[in-house]
């Protein structure tokens, strides 16, 4: 494998987090490239051309780490992309894979989990399931995520078929800092 067959971009709008990453994944063999949200990914992607991705699943704002999946995706089909979320949920891992992705992790991950899912293309039956009761607000959250990837991350729209007024729908976006 060459150095440039192990480019590997990494979208995190945690700095501190994305920087540390970097550099273990840079030991490792590794060039790394980092952007912070959809837009600085997409001026990465104009002059590069990574075989591996991270993303976090949520980034600051309203953004969502399922369209810098799906960007991604359409950019190169066989890169290997891995999700990683603070707040892991069936909905969102499986429309992360429909979406492109190849695996998707809960945080705290490591380099060495990373690199391992990189690995395990085809999935995982030994997945180990988290045991704790889903809460009202998870599930909240679930089904604002399903209809944002199902109105292509519309705001607007989201909001009108939730049947909840827009800025209600944005704060609700706003305070859901995923980490």
């Amino acid at each position: 494998m060459t150095a440039a067959d192990r480019l590997l971009l990494i979208i995190e709008d945690d700095a501190a987090f994305a920087r540390t990453l970097g550099r273990s994944f840079e030991r490792r063999g590794y060039k790394v490239l980092q952007a912070s949200n959809q837009d600085e990914a997409a001026i990465h992607l104009k002059d590069h051309n990574p075989g591996y991705a991270v993303v976090d699943l949520k980034l600051s704002g309203n953004a969502s780490g399922l369209a810098c999946v799906q960007m991604l995706h359409a950019h190169d089909e066989a890169m290997l992309i891995v999700v990683l979320t603070g707040f892991a949920s069936i909905t969102t891992a499986v429309e992360a894979i429909k979406l492109g992705a190849c695996q998707y992790l809960a945080k705290p991950s490591n380099t060495d989990d990373i690199e391992a899912a990189f690995g395990h293309v085809a999935g995982m039956s030994d997945l180990e399931l988290p045991a704790r009761a889903t809460s009202i607000k998870t599930l909240e959250w679930e089904r604002i995520h399903e209809m944002l990837v199902e109105t292509d991350f519309n705001i607007s729209e989201t909001a009108r078929r939730l049947g909840m007024h827009r800025r209600t729908l944005a704060r609700k976006l706003e305070k859901q800092r995923i980490k």
